[in-house]
């Protein structure tokens, strides 16, 4: 008799699990709701039958969402072609490089790293969700461009309502997207589709690629971007990448910007925490490992991923130099590898602060806000830590001394 009722508490709490997880989505959509309600000067959007990254298509005028991947259930003819001058990467035919196999050293090679060798000749892919106009609009300053996985909302959200908020500040336009994945294994990926291709209906502002969101494809989201850069934007001056867990003194951006415009030295800018005569992580048990195998020679100098500046020169420079490199599992230490082909090294700053602060330091930031207000970067922090810190810095009332220039 036991078992028995133990059978039925069972059933019953799968059920009522169950039934939360549907509650927390019908939650998530109405939020999204009311954001899309609140949002100024748009119309009220009508309402849409979703089908999924299969056979999804926007309106023209809404957003462009194109769904070309391989797991399409229709063919790729179906969808409008591309034209010149448009992402080309329409079909995903990437098998894996099976002579690999054949080498004596991918066979000494830590497993965690097969897929990646196996795969790593696949560079560019498909996009479900493309704004090929947020960059013909006028000339745009500054872009901000934030990392992100689909199931962060709530950073994409603080980071929107914060550093990344489209404005024109003083004549300079600054613009914001977000690069994203597709979610990895073991995640409900149709119903996450579903929800941010809905958050992209309300804001305009996410490229995702058809490659699933993980640590060692980092750097096909920087391969992936310079190339969509290259066609898409023509009339942007200066991007500031990084993570949508970090905080972002914007008018501090912007004056840095105008000294190196000053300075005549915008057109090789590539500047953030610069770390300078590293060698690969061997402890099996970091996030950063390298096997011999894989690299064994010190790093070029490179900048924390957390966040840096460039210029769009040479952006379109690293692209084109980035086509001749092998992909590198680490994304900070690719585009280092890429600097150094051009014989460049980046610039260090110390407003950048790639590696963050404790949960010490968050907890003084009522007692010492100015020591924040004179920085340009922080990582890490949570979407709550990273609003807090905006409000404390911008309040008009906090009066600081006259800090050095940046």
């Amino acid at each position: 008799m036991d078992h028995y009722f133990r059978k039925k508490r069972l059933s019953l709490l799968k059920t009522l699990l169950s039934l939360s997880l549907v509650f927390a989505s019908f939650l998530m959509i109405h939020k999204l709701k009311v954001l899309e309600k609140d949002a100024v000067g748009r119309k009220r959007l009508k309402e849409t039958t979703w089908c999924g990254s299969e056979c999804f298509l926007f309106k023209k005028e809404v957003v462009r969402v194109i769904s070309e991947s391989p797991r399409a259930k229709k063919e790729v003819d179906d969808f409008p072609q591309i034209s010149n001058g448009s992402w080309d990467a329409q079909v995903l035919n990437c098998s894996e490089d099976t002579s690999v196999r054949t080498k004596d050293w991918f066979h000494r090679l830590d497993s965690r790293f097969h897929q990646f060798i196996l795969h790593r000749h696949c560079r560019y892919y498909p996009m479900l969700i493309n704004h090929p106009e947020k960059c013909t609009d006028g000339e745009v300053h500054l872009l901000m461009v934030v990392k992100s996985v689909i199931e962060q909302h709530d950073r994409r959200e603080a980071v929107r309502k914060t550093w990344g908020q489209e404005r024109t500040v003083d004549g300079r336009k600054i613009t914001t997207l977000f690069l994203l994945g597709t979610p990895s294994t073991g995640k409900d990926s149709k119903n996450l589709q579903k929800l941010i291709q809905y958050e992209d209906l309300i804001y305009k502002d996410i490229l995702q690629w058809d490659f699933m969101d993980t640590f060692y494809n980092l750097t096909l989201k920087e391969v992936n971007f310079l190339k969509w850069f290259n066609i898409y934007c023509p009339n942007v001056q200066f991007i500031f990448k990084g993570d949508d867990d970090v905080f972002v003194n914007t008018p501090n951006l912007l004056e840095l910007i105008s000294f190196k415009v000053e300075d005549h030295k915008e057109a090789t800018l590539f500047l953030g925490d610069t770390i300078s005569k590293a060698i690969p992580i061997r402890n099996r048990q970091s996030k950063y490992y390298i096997p011999k195998e894989l690299y064994d020679k010190p790093y070029p100098p490179y900048v924390g991923g957390g966040g840096f500046l460039m210029s769009s020169q040479l952006a379109r420079r690293l692209f084109v130099v980035s086509e001749d490199l092998e992909l590198y599992p680490i994304d900070d230490v690719f585009l280092g590898m890429c600097l150094q082909k051009l014989h460049l090294a980046p610039e260090m700053h110390p407003a950048f602060r790639t590696f963050g602060i404790t949960r010490r330091k968050v907890s003084l930031m009522n007692k010492e806000p100015c020591f924040y207000r004179n920085l340009i970067m922080v990582h890490k922090l949570s979407a709550q830590e990273l609003l807090k810190m905006w409000h404390m810095v911008h309040k008009e009332e906090l009066v600081c001394a006259q800090r050095t220039s940046i």
